[in-house]
């Protein structure tokens, strides 16, 4: 990672101070150097030299890794060094013929090369979607006399009114848990309702019930598949930010008890003096206390606590109800005000206060919106084009309405082939996928809010297996089951157990989506989201540990197939 200090120091500074994942520019020193000395900066930094092209030379800017002098050289060496490069610079002057320079460098694409920047391919990857979108669009005008096919675009108009008031009901029914929460926080700290104890099982019940009552709405509505995809995503990230939301208030609201209560604190009524409880986290992964050497137990009332320790844990449970930035302490932030503003954050873990930028980007907001739209567009011309001619064609091979279905052999050799068909649309839906919800859809909400962290992704793309393609593809999701699910799980029920949950349960909401979009329940989808684990064991092993580019292919062989295999089991069988 580097940071808005390391910007500085090659020469940008953007004055951001946003955390980067990788510098933009070779951060290589002899490739820093070698940029100055053939664009002739001098050492103030000035440009002593015509423009690059005027000279007959390059820029200078290299992939990197060239082999000059190394940094811990002696200042002889380094003299001598920019001496030769200032006498070369002279005989390219003073020469008749235009000379080439030529330095020991690697290529840009080369694993070793320090460059990162290729946003020219990502330009290039826009491009060629909008030639793909002409050249349909022309073919369809020709065929049929319009640049759409509508098979899939009114899918959109039907019952429209239906989805966006059943949404709505759907957001204000969230409320519900600050009324939990607050019954919870004004009960006795040993009363039935008190957050431990009535007010986690109220929650628990009532996001059952929330989940299923919405999940089961759409098909007695019976709504087209692609409302019904859209409104179960939403649906799920609700239930996420509600859980986040009301458990770790919940853990607050214990916290300021068990805070007042130290208020009390005497030899006749002993208050719960136990160190407070870390939980396991990224930096700490396993479970401890605040407590640095032994303390005395309750039952031991006759020792009494010393000043100091008491005040080391007021000031442990102090900490923990204000926020990390420090502007807001529990419970100040239990307004509604608060909880609509977290609706709206791209994250799915709840904390008191976020890091915010001071103004709002309107030009990137509004670009981002129009990507959303662009990205939505082709999704569907892709679909349309180009996934479901291929699944309705085999459907009528593989269940013809007259006559019998073929022998297994040939249905074996259809499926393969409509499989085979769909790999290359499904890698672009992937990517489109991607790119609508992660970049545009979250950063616009990101501009929205203000919302300084847009950290949703890392470079998934170079996972090198599916325990870190988990971890980078989806960041607020992985943020979400690794805070909620795992460090919940792992202090009961151990690593590997606690890891199996996680997955199992990131399997089966999978498995929902699925069910939802084909109103069927087939576990394919389960499956292939459960075969990650002994995948990963393998790929841990010594025979294939270490080999990176090895491991990358066989992800991405991996990821399009297994889209492409499970649409087609779900449709066609």
């Amino acid at each position: 990672m580097s940071s808005s200090a390391d910007v500085v120091a090659n020469g940008v500074d953007h004055h951001d101070h946003v955390l980067r994942p990788r510098p933009r520019k070779p951060q290589h020193s002899a490739v820093r150097a070698l940029s100055r000395a053939s664009s002739g900066e001098n050492m103030d930094g000035q440009n002593s030299q015509p423009a690059a092209f005027e000279n007959g030379t390059s820029s200078g800017l290299t992939s990197g890794r060239s082999t000059p002098v190394p940094e811990n050289a002696p200042p002889s060496v380094k003299s001598l060094s920019s001496a030769r490069k200032q006498a070369r610079a002279e005989n390219r002057r003073r020469r008749i013929f235009p000379s080439t320079d030529f330095e020991s460098r690697v290529s840009h694409f080369d694993p070793e090369s320090d460059y990162r920047d290729f946003h020219g391919f990502f330009n290039l990857f826009w491009i060629g979607l909008f030639i793909m979108g002409i050249t349909t669009g022309l073919r369809n005008m020709k065929d049929t006399g319009f640049p759409l096919r509508f098979q899939i675009w009114t899918l959109f108009t039907i019952k429209l009114w239906h989805l966006a008031v059943a949404d709505a009901l759907m957001v204000g029914s969230t409320i519900v848990s600050l009324g939990i929460h607050w019954m919870s926080r004004k009960a006795p700290a040993n009363g039935v309702l008190t957050w431990k104890k009535g007010g986690m099982a109220l929650q628990s019940i009532y996001q059952v019930a929330w989940f299923a009552f919405w999940v089961f709405l759409p098909f007695y509505l019976d709504w087209t598949w692609t409302a019904q995809v859209f409104f179960l995503l939403h649906t799920m990230v609700l239930l996420m930010k509600m859980h986040s939301w009301a458990f770790y208030n919940g853990h607050l609201c214990e916290t300021e008890k068990r805070l007042r209560s130290l208020d009390n604190h005497s030899r006749n009524s002993p208050s719960d003096l136990r160190p407070a409880y870390l939980y396991p986290s990224a930096e700490r992964p396993e479970a401890t206390t605040t407590a640095t050497k032994s303390r005395v137990s309750l039952s031991d009332e006759d020792n009494e606590k010393s000043a100091d320790e008491l005040g080391t844990l007021r000031e442990d449970l102090a900490r923990e109800l204000t926020s990390p930035i420090g502007n807001v302490t529990y419970p100040a932030n239990l307004t509604l005000a608060n909880c609509g503003d977290y609706l709206l954050c791209p994250t799915l873990c709840y904390e008191i206060e976020y890091p915010r930028l001071e103004h709002r980007n309107w030009i990137s907001l509004i670009s981002k919106i129009i990507a959303t739209f662009g990205c939505i567009f082709l999704l569907t011309v892709v679909s349309e084009e180009f996934i479901l001619p291929v699944l309705t064609d085999a459907a009528q091979k593989l269940h013809p309405v007259l006559g019998h279905p073929p022998p297994v052999s040939e249905s074996l050799l259809i499926l393969l082939e409509s499989i085979s068909w769909l790999l290359f649309p499904f890698m672009l839906t992937f990517l489109l996928v991607f790119l609508v919800i992660f970049e545009y859809v979250l950063g616009a909400f990101a501009e929205i809010t203000r919302f300084a962290d847009r950290h949703f992704y890392s470079d998934w793309w170079n996972s090198t297996d599916w325990m870190e393609f988990s971890r980078e593809w989806n960041v607020p999701v992985y943020s979400f089951l690794r805070r909620h699910v795992y460090s919940a799980s792992r202090p009961h029920l151990g690593k590997s157990r606690a890891t199996v949950i996680t997955f199992l349960i990131s399997a089966v909401g999978h498995e929902i989506v699925m069910a939802c979009i084909t109103k069927k329940i087939r576990g394919y989808g389960f499956v292939c989201q459960m075969l990650q684990l002994p995948i990963f064991m393998m790929q841990n092993t010594k025979w294939v540990r270490g080999r990176q580019t090895l491991n990358n292919v066989f992800f991405w062989a991996s990821m399009i197939l297994g889209l492409s295999l499970i649409c087609a089991l779900y449709v066609l069988v």
